[in-house]
């Protein structure tokens, strides 16, 4: 909480000067690079990341699974310039969600299906025509480990209308910082597979990319010691 104060003043400097997007978009690395400072620091929890050569140069979209808050943010560190796909609740985290708001991400409520696609298509659209990649967690809320990955309706359509490569992503999060539980200490292992051309079939995409991810998690899933997985 008290490195998420420190940005009370240049909100209200950003607020005041017309909501600039790139010192904005600034300003909310660094909270984020900030806080994954203090979990190294201070909770012993680490992250790596392998295969990053797999992320092209141009813009793609990248989709990954979701375990836990720690991928939500460490994103806008791995991938400066992504525009995330996020729910709408949050927005409502105090200072933070002001700043996640005019990064921009691409913010849809949920609870509004047709409407929420629509927002998260035409959001997309501008992103990948202002040259950013966009990134989304398609199962919807977070998961556990030992569950197969399995995406909700939506991240097939984006996938034939933006007409991108696809980059698959396997986030061990859950491991060390499980939903309702504080983290611990270890190391999060962001794994970036090979990118899927566009072009292919809605449901041959959906099955490689789960597939994709479920294998890379299966490394996790298959080495873990007995009990590592308790309470995820």
């Amino acid at each position: 909480m008290g490195w998420t104060a420190l940005f009370l003043a240049p909100l209200a400097i950003f607020a005041l000067a017309g909501a600039p997007t790139r010192p904005i978009r600034a300003a909310t690395r660094l909270w984020a690079r900030g806080i994954l400072f203090g979990l190294r620091r201070f909770i012993g929890l680490d992250f790596v990341e392998e295969g990053r050569e797999h992320i092209p140069a141009a813009p793609c979209l990248i989709v990954a699974n979701h375990q836990s808050a720690w991928e939500t943010l460490a994103f806008l560190v791995l991938v400066p310039d992504v525009a995330i796909i996020a729910k709408r609740e949050l927005l409502a985290i105090p200072v933070v969600g002001w700043f996640l708001r005019r990064s921009p991400m691409i913010v849809i409520d949920r609870a509004n299906g047709t409407q929420a696609l629509r927002t998260m298509i035409d959001g997309c659209q501008e992103a990948v025509a202002a040259g950013r990649s966009v990134l989304i967690f398609p199962e919807g809320t977070r998961g556990e480990i030992a569950d197969p990955v399995r995406f909700k309706r939506g991240v097939e359509i984006l996938y034939s209308r933006l007409g991108l490569p696809v980059v698959p992503v396997a986030v061990n999060s859950g491991l060390f910082w499980p939903g309702g539980a504080t983290a611990r200490p270890g190391t999060v292992v962001v794994s970036y597979l090979a990118a899927i051309a566009p072009g292919q079939p809605s449901a041959e995409f959906l099955r490689g990319t789960e597939k994709a991810i479920d294998r890379e998690l299966d490394r996790w899933r298959t080495a873990a010691p007995a009990g590592a997985t308790a309470g995820i």
